[in-house]
C-alpha cells in the first residue's frame, strides 16, 4: 500500500478505508450484503487484484469461500479447505496472520482456486475472531512490496476483519439455524417416509404382498393411479404411500373428500374461484389443484363427482390446466392425481352416471385393496397394532385379548373393514378395566359368535382344529350357508363337511 510523494499519505488512505467500510457496515449487519462492498473498497484502497472471506462451518470442520473479488463461481467453490491446511487453514487453526512477499516462492499456497501462483504478488491472510475464537479468515493478494509495507497491509487488514467479525457472526448463525431447520425438514420428511411406506403398513397377507408390490411399481413414475375397495380398507393409506415414496415426496399431499363437499362448490373446490365468481365469493381464491402444485392431489371417493364437473376434471388430467370459477386466465399446474372409489365405476358408465372417457383416463393403473375378510391372516396384527395405538392414548394398562376374543375377531367378517376392527379396539380399550380385554368388551355383533373354537393350546390337535373352522367358515360365508357348495369348495362331500362342521359346533345357518 505504498504511495507517491504527491499522492495522500498511508494514514489518509487507511482512514479513507476503515470510513467506507465502517459505513457499508451501518447500512447492513447481514454479512451477505456487505462483504460484497468492503472487498470492492480493499481492492480500490489496498491495489489488491483478489481477495476472499473464508467461514469455518463448526458442524463440518470445512473452510469454504463465504465472497470473492476477481474469482470466477467455479473459482470459488473449488476453494474449500479442512483445518490446517493450506495458508487459510493453518490461519484459522492458529489464528496468526501469515504474510508471504512472493507467492511463487511459498508451498504453503495450494492454489485450489487456480488463479496461480506469480512472482509479483503477495499474499495476506488473517484471521477473523469473535473473542478468543477464530471464525475466518479475510485474504489479499496485492502487488509485491517491501516486507515492512506489507506488514502494515496485513496489520490494516486485520482492523477490517475486526469490523466485519459482527456481520460474519450474524452470516453463521443464520447459516446454521438454516441448516438446522433443514435437517430439522428432512427429519420429518423422513419419519412422514417412514410412516407410510409399504413395508411399515400393518399386513403381510398374500393378497396385501400384492398391494405393496403394486405401489411400488407405480410410486416412483407420475401415472394417474385408481385405488379401489369398500369403504374403510385403507385407501387414502395406499394414495400416501404412493405419494411418499415418489419423486414428489416433498411436495403436498392434498386430499379432496368429493362426496362430503356439497355440488355447487365441487368446482370452487377443485379449481378455485376469484372475487365476486357467485354470492359470498369475496375473494380470490386457490383451489385444491393449485394447492397440490409439484405434489399429489388425492381424489377421494372420485365416483361423486357430479357429471357437470367430472369433464372439467378430464381436461385437467389431460391438459393439465384449468381456470378458476369466474376467471378466464388460465393456470398450468404438475399435479400427479391418485384417485380412489368404493363403487363400481363400470356400473355408473353404464347408467349414465359416469364419464367413460373419465374412467379410462383415472385408470391407467388400477389398485385393488381388499376387504379384511379377505386377509384374515392380517386381523389380529392390525388389533395388535390397534390395541398398542389407543392404550398408548388414553393412558390404559390394556396389553392383551384373550384367547377367546382373538377367535372372535378372527372369525368375525367385517363389513366395515379395518376402520370397523381401529373403532372396535378404540371402544374396547375405554371400556376394559384390567390388563386383558374380554369377549365382554366386545359389541354384541361380535358376542354372537359362539361356534369360534377357543385358544385351548398349540398342540397339533388345537392347531389343526382352529384350521379347520377357519377353512369351513370362510367356504360357507361365500357360499352363503349352502352346504353343497361349501363341501365342493373345499373338494370334500357334504357329509364329511356335516361331520366336521358337528364336531366344531358349528352353527351353518348364520351364515345363510
Amino acid at each position: 500500500m505504498s504511495s507517491s510523494l504527491n499522492g495522500p499519505s498511508p494514514t489518509d488512505r487507511e482512514l479513507r478505508l476503515l470510513y467506507e467500510v465502517s459505513r457499508r457496515l451501518e447500512e447492513s449487519l447481514d454479512l451477505r450484503e456487505v462483504v460484497q462492498p468492503v472487498l470492492e473498497a480493499l481492492a480500490r484502497h489496498m491495489n489488491m487484484t483478489y481477495g476472499t472471506l473464508t467461514l469455518l462451518h463448526r458442524d463440518t470442520g470445512q473452510i469454504q469461500i463465504e465472497a470473492a473479488h476477481g474469482l470466477t463461481p467455479g473459482q470459488s467453490r473449488r476453494g474449500r479447505y479442512r483445518l490446517g491446511e493450506g495458508v487459510t487453514g493453518r490461519v484459522i487453526q492458529t489464528g496468526e496472520t501469515v504474510v508471504i512477499p512472493r507467492k511463487s516462492e511459498s508451498p504453503l499456497l495450494l492454489d485450489r482456486t487456480g488463479r496461480g501462483k506469480r512472482p509479483d504478488t503477495a499474499f495476506l491472510c488473517v484471521p477473523i475472531k469473535i473473542g478468543q475464537e477464530v471464525v475466518g479468515a479475510l485474504s489479499v493478494d496485492t502487488p509485491t512490496e517491501p516486507e515492512a509495507e506489507l506488514h502494515d497491509d496485513a496489520r490494516l487488514l486485520s482492523i477490517v476483519a475486526s469490523m466485519i467479525a459482527q456481520a460474519v457472526q450474524l452470516r453463521r448463525a443464520a447459516f446454521e439455524e438454516q441448516e438446522r431447520l433443514a435437517e430439522e425438514n428432512r427429519r420429518l420428511r423422513g419419519e412422514l417416509r417412514e410412516r407410510f411406506q409399504p413395508s411399515n403398513m400393518i399386513g403381510a397377507s398374500h393378497e396385501m404382498r400384492e398391494v405393496y408390490h403394486q405401489i411400488a411399481k407405480v410410486a416412483r413414475t407420475d401415472t394417474t393411479v385408481l385405488i379401489c375397495g369398500e369403504t374403510g380398507t385403507g385407501k387414502e393409506l395406499v394414495a400416501q404411500a404412493i405419494h411418499y415414496n415418489s419423486e414428489c415426496a416433498d411436495g403436498p399431499f392434498v386430499r379432496v373428500h368429493c362426496a362430503a363437499l356439497p355440488e355447487a362448490l365441487v368446482e370452487s373446490e377443485l379449481f378455485g374461484h376469484v372475487r365476486g365468481a357467485f354470492t359470498g365469493a369475496v375473494r380470490d381464491r386457490k383451489g385444491r389443484f393449485e394447492a397440490a402444485d409439484g405434489g399429489t392431489l388425492f381424489l377421494d371417493e372420485v365416483g361423486d363427482i357430479p357429471p357437470s364437473i367430472q369433464v372439467k376434471l378430464l381436461r385437467v388430467l389431460q391438459e393439465q390446466e384449468f381456470e378458476r370459477v369466474g376467471d378466464t386466465r388460465v393456470i398450468r399446474a404438475n399435479v400427479r392425481v391418485v384417485a380412489a372409489t368404493h363403487r363400481d365405476l363400470t356400473t355408473m358408465i353404464a347408467n349414465g352416471r359416469f364419464r367413460e372417457d373419465l374412467y379410462y383416463r383415472l385408470n391407467v393403473f388400477p389398485i385393488y385393496v381388499p376387504p379384511l375378510r379377505k386377509r384374515v391372516p392380517d386381523i389380529l396384527p392390525l388389533a395388535e397394532h390397534f390395541l398398542h395405538v389407543y392404550a398408548e392414548q388414553q393412558r390404559s394398562r390394556v396389553r392383551h385379548f384373550s384367547a377367546e376374543v382373538r377367535s372372535r375377531l378372527a372369525a368375525y367378517p367385517w363389513p366395515g373393514n379395518v376402520r370397523e376392527l381401529e373403532n372396535l379396539i378404540e371402544r374396547a380399550v375405554l371400556v376394559c378395566d384390567g390388563e386383558t380385554i374380554e369377549a365382554q368388551h366386545l359389541p354384541p355383533a361380535l358376542q354372537a359368535i359362539a361356534d369360534a373354537p377357543a385358544e385351548s393350546g398349540n398342540g397339533l390337535a388345537a392347531q389343526i382344529a382352529k384350521l379347520e373352522h377357519k377353512l369351513i367358515t370362510d367356504a360357507l360365508r361365500t357360499a352363503g350357508g349352502n352346504m353343497t357348495a361349501a363341501a365342493s369348495m373345499l373338494q370334500t362331500t357334504p357329509r364329511i363337511l356335516s361331520y366336521k362342521i358337528r364336531k366344531l359346533g358349528m352353527d351353518p345357518s348364520r351364515f345363510q
